[in-house]
């Protein structure tokens, strides 16, 4: 007889480098953005992981993983040396190799444990959470701490550093205002399922629906696409290039997309879900496009008070979005013990969207 496990998210982590950069302080530095644009992406603040006047790193993506990871743990009861299995997402490693899920056991003092790492940026966190659930409920691991960690500013730096603000380009001003770096986490256990229990009800959707588009957003630079030494021709050694059109038009599409199958594959109107987290699911170039990309005005309805973000305190995060947001949502009490949820990413450079539908259970932290 096969053995049934429950698989139970007990406690979350957050990190956030440095104190809040807002958009006054940031505006010495890199220029102005109009004030409707700044309106449109409703970011008013982000924390960076360099100094924005000298581009030094004050910390870098693992010691950030590591900060929220000890959070977690702290908060969940759980030493380091229980864990079975970390996963870490991100798109901005010191190294390409090691990678920072190795990093961080070290940093946790683990001699050995399953460590696997995921690239999939806003997305990618969903995908590593559903991941360490299927390895838990399978009884592969019984304890597994899944962390999604990026440090975007080091990319963003040459854009400004050592430059007039006035002479900052229009377009660059915009990802700078957008983006910030972080780290969040939570930790999983999974519990023997007793005779005549349950185990705890999932859902999970995935797909990439811009396979034949052009990429939403490009990081070049650092890769093998052409030899180094045309890389080191480049303007940038490392460049961030993101579609503002394209993004504005089709990411609400793709998020209309994902919420209507994640409910049909929980068996659920909106309506009956307690808390959507989605990190820019309030932005206004984001909102105002619902009906326009086939949402109903009944769901649209669903979605006031029901998303959970904190997009305007910590920016774009892109691997830390959804564990950042679900972090705060569950420290302010947004999210209770028996609400239904779904975590839901959206990933603009081809456009991959996640979501795990799940019944939050921990209670807070003491």
């Amino acid at each position: 007889m096969t053995t049934a496990y429950d698989v139970k998210i007990l406690s979350t982590g957050a990190y956030l480098p440095g104190e809040p950069l807002d958009n006054a302080t940031l505006e010495k530095y890199v220029g102005p953005l109009p004030d409707d644009v700044l309106d449109g992406i409703q970011v008013k603040a982000r924390h960076w992981m360099i100094d924005p006047v000298t581009g030094e790193h004050v910390i870098n993506n693992s010691r950030m993983a590591e900060r929220a990871s000890r959070q977690a743990l702290e908060r969940a009861g759980v030493q380091p040396g229980e864990l079975d299995l970390i996963v870490v997402c991100t798109a901005t490693p010191e190294y390409t190799l090691p990678g920072v899920a190795t990093t961080l056991q070290g940093y946790l003092g683990l001699e050995s444990v399953a460590a696997i790492e995921i690239r999939g940026a806003c997305a990618g966190w969903v995908q590593a959470l559903d991941l360490a659930r299927r390895q838990l409920a399978d009884g592969t691991a019984r304890t597994a701490l899944v962390v999604g960690s990026e440090a975007g500013s080091p990319v963003l730096a040459p854009h400004f550093l050592g430059k007039d603000p006035e002479r900052v380009r229009m377009r660059d001003r915009l990802t700078l205002y957008t983006f910030g770096d972080g780290a969040g986490a939570v930790v999983l256990r999974a519990e023997e399922v007793l005779e005549g229990g349950s185990a705890g009800e999932f859902a999970f959707v995935n797909a990439c629906v811009g396979g034949l588009r052009r990429p939403g957003m490009e990081i070049i630079g650092g890769g093998t696409d052409v030899p180094q030494a045309e890389q080191l021709r480049r303007r940038q050694l490392i460049q961030m290039k993101v579609d503002v059109a394209g993004t504005t038009t089709f990411s609400p599409q793709v998020f209309v997309r994902a919420i209507q199958e994640m409910a049909r594959k929980d068996g659920r109107c909106l309506d009956e879900f307690d808390a959507i987290v989605l990190p820019e699911g309030n932005a206004d170039y984001f909102a105002d496009e619902f009906a326009s990309a086939g949402l109903s005005e009944k769901d649209i309805r669903a979605l006031k008070g029901r998303v959970v973000e904190n997009l305007a305190e910590v920016g774009a995060t892109g691997s830390a979005a959804v564990p950042l947001s679900l972090d705060a949502g569950w420290i302010s009490g947004r999210i209770k013990p028996g609400d239904r949820i779904v975590l839901l990413g959206i990933e603009a450079s081809r456009y991959v969207y996640t979501g795990l539908s799940l019944t939050w259970q921990a209670p807070l932290p003491a």
